[in-house]
């Protein structure tokens, strides 16, 4: 079983940055992927930035450039810098672990405004 914790969330002024982790624990062995999905009010959620096992990053093309997801093995932590921010990246952050399942962090708010 393996279990994630966001955090890092909360209110910034446009242009502003913040820093997401997501804390995981249980059996990675068998996890490939690690991804930062977003979720806005009335909007379905999307993939915002991926980071496989090997090494290789993607990102969303509205957030190339001001994103960068990261994971540090030795602190069980993935983390997703953003940078840059901007109204239309206020939502929902959820950390996600792809192995033989998937497995979900609970989310946590991200509020650009000014």
């Amino acid at each position: 079983q393996v279990k994630l914790v966001d955090t890092g969330g909360g209110m910034v002024q446009p242009g502003g940055s913040l820093r997401l982790s997501c804390t995981f624990s249980g059996n990675m062995f068998n996890i490939y992927a690690m991804n930062w999905y977003r979720q806005a009010p009335g909007k379905q959620r999307e993939l915002v930035a991926s980071a496989t096992s090997g090494g290789s990053t993607n990102y969303a093309d509205s957030v190339k450039g001001r994103f960068t997801i990261s994971r540090d093995n030795a602190k069980s932590t993935a983390y997703l810098q953003m940078n840059s921010l901007k109204p239309e990246d206020t939502a929902v952050y959820y950390c996600n672990a792809v192995g033989m399942i998937g497995y979900w962090g609970q989310g946590t708010q991200v509020t650009v405004s000014s």
